[in-house]
């Protein structure tokens, strides 16, 4: 009922809940295939940095008040935290990259997908060659080459991704493009990139909170509308033109 608070009782606590002994305890984590209760206490720890829903819940005694306003400081914390650690200047690098590039590819996978799809939309304002990867019906093996030095590619790299996501990394810094990594991954800094922008997910409840990192795709998508100058703004209006003649919106 409680997988996630598995990690904060000791094997006696555990058999005084279950009314059991400790025994019994040793013999039921021994038949789940861990060699002690404390290699158990482990893997529900580590199963919690990966941000599996299932070990993030508690013991069932949640707040039945004050909710919102908790999300809200949580909220704000993770925001604070991100951009305590990210300022102008590995802003405007990741901008002028982006505005530069004969090619600009954003790849998501899982719940970072819909952020990588974002951030395309925001950036095909601006951006004339721009794909968000993987592309329906095709394999990121048949979208990868052909990038090279000068490209532009950013990875929303968020906790539970792929195994396939530091194979994907590295076949990136091979073709020499200038890859940002965008994310919460605890080993966010071990993958070769040119930028890595961490994002605090914490969350009072089983989901983590993604705020953060809609906001650091909102502020570089921002953030490269601001410096395409004259350019930029002939393709946004160029498109304010286009949906006035298609009666679009």
């Amino acid at each position: 009922n409680f997988p996630g608070d598995l990690a904060s009782y000791t094997a006696t606590e555990l058999a005084q809940l279950a009314n059991v002994s400790n025994a019994t305890v040793s013999r039921f984590v021994r038949k789940l295939g861990y060699g002690s209760f404390e290699e158990a206490r482990q893997a529900v720890r580590a199963e919690q940095q990966t941000g599996a829903p299932l070990f993030r819940f508690g013991s069932g005694n949640a707040p039945t008040d004050g909710i919102v306003a908790a999300h809200l400081e949580q909220s704000r914390l993770n925001l604070e935290r991100t951009y305590s650690i990210f300022d102008d200047g590995a802003l405007d690098a990741i901008a002028t990259a982006i505005l530069a590039a004969p090619r600009v590819r954003v790849i998501g996978f899982r719940a970072g997908q819909s952020f990588a799809r974002y951030l395309g939309w925001q950036l095909s304002q601006i951006c004339r060659e721009i794909s968000v990867l993987p592309r329906d019906g095709e394999t990121l093996a048949e979208s990868l080459p052909g990038l090279g030095r000068g490209d532009c590619v950013i990875v929303i790299a968020l906790r539970r991704a792929p195994a396939a996501l530091t194979g994907v990394v590295e076949a990136l810094s091979e073709t020499n493009a200038d890859v940002a990594l965008i994310g919460d991954l605890p080993r966010l800094d071990a993958l070769p990139a040119r930028w890595r922008v961490s994002c605090a997910t914490s969350a009072p409840g089983p989901l983590l909170n993604h705020i953060s990192v809609m906001a650091m795709c909102n502020l570089i998508a921002a953030r490269v509308i601001d410096l395409s100058g004259p350019a930029g703004r002939q393709r946004m209006r160029a498109i304010e033109d286009a949906h006035t003649r298609l009666g679009e919106l």
